[in-house]
């Protein structure tokens, strides 16, 4: 079984990961503004602005989860330990 220690610090370093990814990911998409969608568009047949629509969801989504699934919870555990 594990302590509320090592489940806040596990929860602590995940969010660390996920914020990282997000940021990272942020970042490539922002800087590469034309190079990524032309790629994604060629390779699988669709149209580039679906292709930047599909972006901006799987950032919202993503930083959703991130807050909902890591975030929430361990302040949650660091407001009780």
């Amino acid at each position: 079984m594990m302590t509320i220690a090592a489940v806040t610090e596990f929860l602590g370093w995940a969010s660390v990961i996920n914020i990282s990814i997000l940021l990272l990911s942020t970042i490539c998409l922002l800087t590469m503004r034309t190079t990524i969608p032309r790629i994604h568009a060629k390779l699988f047949s669709l149209e580039e602005q679906d292709l930047r629509r599909a972006y901006f969801q799987y950032l919202t989504q993503y930083k959703i989860i991130t807050i909902v699934l890591n975030i929430v919870p361990y302040i949650a555990l660091k407001i009780m330990a």
